[in-house]
């Protein structure tokens, strides 16, 4: 018998000066012309800090210490046909310059005041900073 599985993701809420990274998506297939955090998929044999630190560099051109990482959400989150486990990272002091290394997925990259977002934001990463501004630590989303 199968077990039931879920994928897991890593989400990074970078901020400096009350402001937030986001990035709008472009040509992904999914949330295309709304805003986000620097995300991704948790390959196999990789902790959720490996792959923030991964997913940062790749997306950002950024290097994150571990104890820079702090987790500060868990979502369980209920998507059409699949379940997801989210966790969302603070991160407040990284090594590097912040630049869009993947224009072919995001067609733009700006800091927003974390209490003022645009209102066009992938609706679960709008949810999970509003939690996170409301020290909200664990969610539901999409049940």
């Amino acid at each position: 018998m199968e077990r039931f599985s879920m994928l897991v993701a890593v989400h990074l809420f970078l901020i400096k000066e009350d402001k937030i990274l986001l990035s709008r998506r472009f040509n992904t297939g999914y949330g295309d012309g709304c805003y986000s955090v620097v995300a991704g998929h948790v390959e196999g044999n990789e902790t959720v800090i490996k792959a923030m630190q991964r997913e940062a560099k790749e997306e950002v051109n950024i290097t994150i210490e571990d104890n820079q990482l702090k987790i500060v959400q868990v979502m369980h989150r209920k998507c059409v046909g699949h379940e997801r486990i989210d966790y969302f990272f603070l991160c407040n002091k990284w090594n590097g310059n912040v630049i869009n290394n993947e224009s072919d997925k995001c067609d733009d990259l700006s800091w927003f005041s974390i209490r003022e977002l645009p209102v066009n934001m992938v609706d679960y990463v709008n949810c999970a900073i509003n939690n996170y501004l409301n020290n909200v630590s664990f969610s539901l989303f999409g049940w």
